[in-house]
């Protein structure tokens, strides 16, 4: 497979955000590797992305510019590879345009040489259970034996970077957030077996209104032809199908009531629905399907159970960043007690469901700093403070009781008290770990 390698080496690469958590590392690296003349851009400076350039120390071919952008270097390059969440309005990427330079975003462009390769593309979206599905989907795939290829919107991985493992007939399973989803959208491309979850209130702090999040994802089937597969959740088959999608809009069927799952919540049953559908459209028995789903165990972070301290089970539900996430979560644990961890950065969602399933739900709540704590608070009957995650953890314990369940499910984003979800992931688990190591939670 050469087709890559002839559409990256020599040419003048401008590659908008390097970040700190492995991706923008392992595009750059990939991409200098093929002989790209490789500029790396960023708005941190050198200090902040120390970790990162040391990765890349080895390599002569990649020039920075850290601290700020600058126009002269998008409209100068061959080509712009521009990072997720980059602002729809961004002047840079404007500039590049205006001046005929492409742009691009990295998952898509695996995806299309990942295509010419004769492999299968099944993507995933959805404002919630588009991490779940995905990896049920490539769960299952392994335990088939089938070659199978995880991408997309997962932590510290280049999916550009997979693209010299891809062989024929193989099959890759993206996540695909709608950030991602606008590069499919500019190569007008879309998966061969495309699901989507639920179209549910979210990242109205980057578009202007819900119709213009609906836009980008719905680049997920926008490009399909009329024998692709398109697996919906029941919440978005209307939508989905007022928009007249090349491929039928689908509701899978339930699961058997005897399959026994080893993730909890209604919600997740209907999220191996999803991936039942699409397994069989990738070509699964149905024994292999259910074997696969039956032994799939929940990603980090998605309602995942961590530990039991002094009979409490306590369950890390980081990654859920909307209130109907959080909702979900509690409904998970019916008829047992709940002291939740919630709290963050708001992001300009009604909270009146929530607000009720917290009343209903949880016997006590602690709330970490943040914006959008600073508007649920006043809602909730009563509520505890915390001023980090290890102080929120010990004041979980002092109001646990045995045979409770610890849930953090913040609700919000991480941002202000984090830099990013998995920053606020990585000190949940590191607070719980030292309080394991204390005898008086022995």
């Amino acid at each position: 497979m050469t087709a890559y390698r002839d559409f990256f080496a020599g040419k003048r690469v401008m590659l908008m955000g390097l970040g700190l958590l492995g991706r923008g590392i392992g595009d750059a690296a990939f991409l200098a590797g093929l002989g790209a003349e490789l500029t790396v851009t960023d708005r941190k400076n050198e200090a902040e992305l120390a970790a990162s350039l040391k990765q890349l120390s080895g390599f002569s071919n990649i020039r920075y510019v850290l601290g700020a952008h600058r126009v002269e270097d998008f409209q100068r390059a061959d080509m712009v590879i521009k990072a997720a969440g980059v602002p729809r309005d961004s002047p840079y990427v404007k500039a590049a345009r205006d001046a005929g330079v492409a742009v691009y975003m990295s998952t898509a462009l695996f995806a299309k040489f990942a295509r010419q390769t004769s492999a299968a593309i099944a993507g995933v979206t959805g404002t919630r259970g588009k991490s779940t599905v995905t990896h049920m989907i490539h769960h299952a795939l392994a335990g088939a034996g089938r070659r199978a290829h995880l991408g997309g919107n997962v932590r510290g991985l280049s999916t550009l970077s997979l693209l010299p493992e891809v062989r024929r007939g193989d099959i890759a399973v993206l996540e695909l957030d709608s950030w991602q989803l606008q590069g499919f959208g500019g190569l007008r491309l879309s998966p061969d077996v495309a699901v989507f979850t639920n179209l549910l209130m979210d990242h109205l702090n980057y578009y202007p209104d819900m119709d213009a999040y609906f836009a980008d994802k719905a680049n997920i089937f926008k490009y399909q032809k009329a024998n692709d597969t398109l697996v919906v959740g029941a919440q978005i088959l209307d939508r989905i199908s007022a928009s007249r999608p090349p491929a039928p809009a689908a509701v899978p069927k339930a699961i058997a009531a005897d399959w026994q799952l080893q993730i909890r919540g209604a919600h997740n049953r209907e999220n191996a629905a999803l991936a039942a559908a699409a397994l069989r459209a990738l070509g699964l028995a149905e024994q292999e399907i259910r074997s696969g789903l039956e032994s799939f165990r929940p990603v980090e972070g998605r309602l995942q159970f961590v530990s039991e301290l002094r009979g409490v089970k306590i369950y890390n539900d980081n990654n859920a960043t909307t209130p109907d996430a959080t909702v979900a979560a509690l409904q998970a644990f019916p008829g047992e007690r709940i002291v939740l961890i919630a709290g963050g950065a708001d992001k300009g969602i009604p909270l009146d469901t929530l607000v009720e399933e917290i009343k209903q739900r949880a016997g006590a709540v602690i709330l970490l700093p943040g914006t959008g704590t600073d508007r649920l608070a006043p809602q909730l009957n009563s509520c505890i403070r915390a001023d980090n995650t290890a102080q929120a953890l010990e004041k979980a314990f002092a109001e646990a009781r045995p045979g409770d369940v610890l849930l953090l499910s913040p609700g919000f984003a991480s941002f202000g008290l984090f830099t990013n979800e998995y920053e606020r992931n990585d000190a949940f688990l590191t607070a719980l770990r030292e309080l394991e190591g204390n005898t008086k939670y022995g």
